[in-house]
């Protein structure tokens, strides 16, 4: 098991590390101070202008879809080799955009590439890929919880060639961005057929008649912009039947295929993150002092920067394994190790995001350091992609298989 950087990625781990660092970084406050500077939900001359000049310039150097491991649109790495990259591009807001490497445009386009018909990969994926376009992935619903994919009320309902879509979304990533163009939509195409089999993906065009954005939905009373987390309603909306993906029927297929690759970026950049608040810390702890020594050396502050150290190396190490096993285990087995990062890696990255807040006093919860976001992104991960309890039961259960009655294996820890 092969857990190191590999002679492949090596130069292409620097060349990122360098593109982040000194291009992305520098421009990332401006960046974000335009989404005041206007209408939030569209972006600035000098937003485009930074992103797509940003964008350019890494597709240039060949530094584009890194996440798609196939060779043949993506880079052909594999995701033990994607996952140093993507702790790089954690340590900004925006580089993973940059690359064309962000969420929830990988999980889309990896759905696309495995799943789509060669119609579909024409119209919808291909822009994904050249970063023409964004998308969004509309499951979770306001009425039932929806950790349980099974739970979704959505309906589509075969009228003819067209499948007529009604229901309500809501914190749907990305959908009030103005380049978001196309949206994967979990709904329920039978509800007669066994549990795992009722629910389909279909693609909904964002300018389908019928279906609107009511609102963005705040996190931590922010609302994101113009990125947005957005609450949905779909009234009669008619598309095609050709979009469906794969068929009906194949709607919890796709989802686990899907949110698998996922958590795993997810946890890659969190990493990243961790690594950025860590640095934060450590250049303030050494750099301040109080009571006549550096904030390094009063209370414990050099525990709590030994302890950091260690979560990070312990995490990255469990995600390097989860990864390796993304590539080369059975997917059955690879999904305990999706859940057992899903839920360490968030935690310990919330952890030091924290301690480094803590250590920039009030500075730490302000505009002038990017650490409040970090927090708020980290511990929304916490609950994106499945909340904790979901994932500690998934390993809980696989665990506990070993220990269980041959007859009340599949009844009890059944995996679903």
């Amino acid at each position: 098991m092969d857990l190191g950087i590999s002679a492949k990625v090596a130069p292409l781990l620097e060349e990122v590390r360098r593109f982040v660092s000194e291009e992305v970084v520098p421009l990332e406050h401006e960046y974000l101070q335009e989404v005041a500077a206007g209408d939030r939900w569209q972006f600035t001359a000098r937003q485009t202008e930074i992103m797509e000049s940003l964008k350019a310039g890494a597709r240039e150097k060949g530094l584009w879809n890194f996440f798609l491991t196939d060779g043949e649109n993506g880079s052909g790495l594999t995701t033990v080799e994607y996952a140093y990259l993507a702790e790089e591009m954690g340590k900004s807001h925006i580089a993973a955009e940059v690359f064309n490497c962000s969420a929830p445009d990988t999980g889309n386009m990896e759905v696309l590439h495995k799943y789509g018909s060669e119609e579909q990969k024409a119209r919808w994926l291909q822009p994904l890929l050249n970063g023409e376009i964004r998308s969004a992935y509309a499951m979770t619903e306001p009425g039932v919880a929806s950790s349980d994919a099974t739970n979704i009320c959505t309906e589509a309902v075969l009228d003819g060639d067209e499948w007529v879509i009604n229901g309500e979304k809501h914190y749907v990533s990305g959908a009030g961005d103005p380049r978001c163009k196309i949206m994967i939509v979990m709904v329920k195409t039978d509800p007669d057929a066994p549990k795992h089999l009722q629910q389909s993906q279909i693609l909904v065009p964002t300018d389908t008649p019928g279906f609107e954005n009511i609102r963005p939905m705040n996190v931590f009373s922010l609302d994101d912009a113009p990125h947005g987390h957005m609450h949905q309603k779909f009234t009669d909306v008619r598309v095609p039947r050709d979009n469906i993906i794969l068929g009906p029927g194949r709607g919890f297929e796709i989802s686990q295929g899907r949110l698998g690759p996922g958590r795993i970026h997810h946890c890659m950049r969190a990493i990243g993150a961790a690594e950025k608040a860590l640095q934060l810390l450590c250049e303030r702890a050494t750099s301040r002092t109080a009571f006549g020594k550096p904030l390094s050396r009063l209370g414990g502050n050099i525990d709590i920067v030994a302890n950091a150290r260690m979560d990070i190396e312990q995490a990255r190490l469990l995600t390097l394994k989860t990864a390796w096993m993304m590539d080369n285990a059975d997917p059955k087995e690879a999904r305990v190790w999706i859940s057992m990062i899903k839920t360490a890696v968030p935690n310990v990255s919330i952890r030091i995001v924290d301690q480094a807040i803590q250590m920039y006093g009030a500075l730490g919860v302000s505009q002038d350091t990017p650490l409040a976001g970090m927090y708020m992104a980290q511990r929304t991960l916490r609950l994106a992609d499945g909340p904790d309890e979901v994932h500690r039961m998934v390993v809980g259960r696989h665990e506990l298989k070993k220990y269980a009655q041959q007859g009340d294996v599949n009844a009890t820890f059944r995996d679903g």
